[in-house]
């Protein structure tokens, strides 16, 4: 059995950053028995839901041990987020600021970096160029050879008063993806064409001996193949992907995710204030600007700019504050034990 002993909402909610179609979401502690937590019952992590998680109480010491910022904004949930606290919880929020140490410059700042490449990736799948999203078919992935230049196939049988229907194609030994290229100009011989509208790959045909090719054409099928794994994927975004946050990077035409930077801004706020004021002030005082931000209201490029003059700061910053390098294990063994036997008296 297990006993949630801290439930907090959090996320924008907590931040303060919140829009109308934000989600509410849930992070907590709990305790394991012993009899599970001797034998093969024990569970570090309880994931409810996508918005619902729980971390076992050893899990989540080791994880604030490692400053992992998620876990860290937990102990300083503002009052009106936090749902259930059992007394046994309070061992550790007396503790909570010895869980801040230098190593929060690598976590607080390594997420940061993280998003600042999230949000400028040009790879995002909602910055994809139209044409790399639109269906195609092996025909766009074949291509003729010409006068020491390649062409579409399509482009060439145009140029040519041709129709690819009465082509016929035939493999070329020791030439990867090459073919021999010939035209049923009778219309007659039952040649079946370069490919078919719905096909995957491209068809060959039967050619009569003495027959002379008219073109030597290549099928790009590491191309073709990547372009359905792409579309498929980009499918697979459309039907999963988060519509307010498509929309709001859509509107602002910034081909950068608002969102991304609103996280990183927000990232190294927090780390500057550990190092300066040794706290995590998790509702933001500047809730506004980091929505405005959100939203791209103002210049990304800009944020990003000052975000990575920032990033700079941080290493100096951290080095010359006297906080701790680090929580030692010993500590935080010590403070499982007493929260072990402080749980097992209470139950």
């Amino acid at each position: 059995m297990e006993q949630i002993i801290f439930k907090a909402i959090v996320g924008s909610q907590s931040y303060g950053t919140n829009i109308a179609t934000s989600d509410i979401d849930y992070k907590g502690v709990y305790m394991q028995n012993e009899d599970d937590l001797l034998t093969f019952g024990y569970k570090e992590q309880i994931d409810v839901s996508k918005d619902e998680c729980y971390y076992e109480a050893r899990r989540f010491l080791q994880l604030l041990q490692s400053a992992n910022p998620t876990v860290l904004e937990l102990l300083y949930s503002p009052a009106d987020c936090i749902i259930d606290k059992k007394p046994v919880f309070d061992l550790i929020m007396a503790y909570r600021d010895k869980f801040l140490t230098k190593k929060c410059v690598h976590s607080f700042g390594g997420y940061a970096i993280a998003q600042i490449k999230k949000a400028k990736g040009l790879d995002k799948k909602m910055n994809w160029e139209k044409e790399r999203i639109v269906r195609k078919n092996p025909l766009d992935f074949v291509y003729v050879y010409e006068n020491g230049k390649t062409i579409l196939v399509e482009k060439w049988l145009e140029n040519n008063h041709l129709l690819q229907e009465f082509c016929g194609l035939v493999s070329l030994e020791h030439f990867k993806d090459g073919y021999a290229l010939y035209y049923d100009s009778d219309k007659n011989l039952g040649f079946k064409g370069i490919s078919l509208e719905n096909s995957n790959n491209i068809r060959l045909s039967s050619i009569p001996k003495n027959m002379n090719a008219l073109a030597i054409v290549n099928f790009n099928k590491d191309g073709y193949s990547k372009h359905c794994k792409d579309y498929n994927q980009y499918q697979e975004w459309l039907n999963n992907r988060n519509t307010q946050r498509y929309v709001d990077t859509t509107a602002h035409e910034q081909k950068i995710d608002g969102k991304n930077l609103m996280h990183c801004r927000r990232l190294l706020d927090m780390a500057i204030e550990i190092a300066t004021e040794k706290t995590i002030k998790v509702r933001r005082p500047n809730a506004k600007e980091l929505l405005e931000i959100r939203k791209g209201n103002i210049s990304l490029e800009k944020i990003i700019e000052n975000a990575e003059i920032d990033i700079q700061k941080l290493e100096n910053l951290f080095e010359n504050s006297d906080l701790p390098n680090e929580i030692s294990l010993s500590f935080v063994n010590d403070l499982l034990l007493e929260m072990r036997y402080f749980f097992k008296k209470s139950l």
